[in-house]
């Protein structure tokens, strides 16, 4: 099994502990969602796609009832990914416990594996919070791939910020070039979602395997008025298997004029 990669994303903030100096910044995560039980065995299932998803959620399921039965029998558990241990709170009176006055508390801790993952995590800042264009994640709905690679005739998907497909200029829209440099546009009849922070469509059916440039124009500034010059955003995606190396995050912006919304340029 191939080492998974890990990055996650950053966007300045002020830092607001040093309000007298302007320069002084904070990085905090780019969320692109939250990922439920549903999302998390849909995962483990394209993980090994030959375990049937019934047997992951029974696994699952079965997990979180050991988990529970050890911590309340006052064992303490060690996953790998957290350390989980049972405390009490409140002052005992007459050698009573008063669930009106106690509580039972249990306390969590980064476990070995996670640490490790955490080393081998990248971060990428991509600009000020609120003010790029950027793509966090992509995934093929065909396979629920995550490295870039798509498939023809089937949903494709961008999550980040600042992606809504929106305005006038004839230059708005998707569109995917291939090596040689034929631009095909993805019709709005193929969008699929097309919010500020997910863009989904379908990749047109005809496209051919082979490495394509995506790229998205838009005048959407996320407030009311819209961008008097469209700015766009590229990124590399693969029709078919992403080669060795292929990876679903990074890209790259241009197109726009105004820094204030920009201010990667």
């Amino acid at each position: 099994m191939e080492p998974i990669k890990y990055q996650i994303n950053g966007q300045l903030v002020d830092n607001t502990v040093t309000k007298d100096n302007t320069e002084d910044v904070i990085l905090v995560p780019v969320s692109i969602g939250s990922a439920n039980e549903a999302r998390i065995i849909a995962e483990m299932k394209a993980e090994d796609s030959g375990l049937r998803e019934e047997t992951i959620q029974h696994v699952f399921d079965l997990q979180k009832r050991v988990v529970k039965r050890l911590l309340m029998s006052g064992y303490n558990v060690n996953t790998g990914l957290y350390h989980a241990s049972v405390s009490f709170r409140g002052v005992i009176e007459n050698s009573q416990w008063n669930p009106q006055k106690n509580t039972i508390v249990v306390n969590f801790n980064v476990g070995a594996d996670l640490r490790e993952a955490i080393k081998q995590t990248s971060v990428n800042i991509i600009g000020e919070k609120g003010s790029a264009m950027y793509v966090a994640g992509v995934q093929d709905a065909s396979t629920r791939a995550q490295d870039a690679s798509a498939t023809a005739g089937r949903a494709f998907t961008l999550t980040g910020g600042k992606l809504k497909v929106a305005g006038t200029d004839p230059s708005v829209g998707i569109t995917l070039t291939n090596e040689k440099g034929q631009v095909t546009p993805v019709t709005e009849d193929l969008y699929v979602s097309n919010t500020t922070s997910k863009v989904t469509f379908i990749i047109p059916a005809g496209l051919a395997d082979g490495t394509y440039e995506l790229q998205i124009t838009t005048q959407y500034s996320g407030g009311k008025q819209q961008l008097n010059t469209p700015r766009h955003i590229v990124k590399t995606i693969y029709i078919g298997k992403a080669p060795e190396g292929g990876s679903g995050s990074g890209s790259t912006e241009g197109g726009d004029d105004d820094q204030e919304e920009n201010p990667l340029g």
